[in-house]
């Protein structure tokens, strides 16, 4: 676990997709932190394996809901000043197989969620007159990849969301940012690293050399929720080991 961590006690975070993955690293990494965690997905077994994590399963597909995972979500510590969205899908169909219930599954996860439920909770920021929100893009908001294209138009969404939710909610001391990872091993890219040539190149696309690990994650996450970005809102960060440099 990362050394440089901040000092976030006294904050209340919310993750989604906290099960597994990179959300399962944020929610981790801001408990011990310091920061009171809630963590957000379907899977009640995996959420209560989190050390110090509330967990609090929810189904993020039901989007008539959101406003009940808002209230739930204030219930344990109040309402959550930090806002991680990690939750999402990506159904690879190509762009000849895409389906009209592929493509609303894919936006309704990927890009309403993190919005729908931002604009629950913000509300507790404003009076509070500060707020974290971490979206998180892709490579496929900058690149086309094959079998991506619904997930690629939702991650090129929340480049777009990110900087219109920036500027409408930074004035209050709300500050959005989005982490774009690059290839890390997670239950979503199993498809690329059980293809170890595939593994191979894409860790070769990098500047670095290599794919990406949990922990490599853990500055720019520590960094978009603390007090560190007071002054950085409505940007990017690939954190991709130089893949999209190239």
């Amino acid at each position: 676990m990362t050394s440089y961590l901040p000092d976030l006690s006294g904050h209340v975070a919310l993750i989604t997709g906290a099960s597994s993955g990179l959300g399962r690293r944020a929610a981790e990494l801001l408990s011990l932190a310091g920061a009171r965690t809630i963590g957000v997905a379907r899977r009640a077994e995996a959420l209560s394996s989190l050390n110090g994590v509330h967990a609090l399963p929810w189904d993020l597909s039901d989007r008539d809901s959101l406003a009940d995972l808002a209230q739930a979500a204030c219930a344990p510590y109040g309402p959550p000043d930090i806002l991680v969205h990690a939750a999402g899908i990506n159904t690879r169909e190509t762009a000849d197989e895409v389906t009209p219930q592929g493509w609303d599954t894919t936006f309704d996860l990927n890009l309403a969620v993190p919005f729908f439920l931002s604009q629950h909770l913000v509300g507790g920021m404003k009076e509070k007159g500060w707020g974290r929100i971490v979206n998180f893009a892709s490579l496929q908001s900058h690149r086309a990849f094959p079998g991506g294209l619904s997930y690629g138009a939702s991650k090129g969404g929340i480049a777009q969301m990110t900087r219109a939710m920036a500027e409408a909610w930074s004035a209050d001391g709300i500050c959005v940012n989005a982490i774009g990872p690059g290839f890390f091993r997670t239950e979503l890219t199993a498809a690329v690293f059980n293809d170890p040539e595939r593994a191979a190149r894409n860790a070769a696309q990098t500047c670095i050399g290599r794919n990406g690990e949990p922990e490599d994650l853990d500055g720019p996450i520590l960094f978009f929720c603390s007090d560190a970005c007071a002054f950085v809102t409505g940007q990017v960060l690939m954190v991709d080991g130089g893949f999209t440099a190239k």
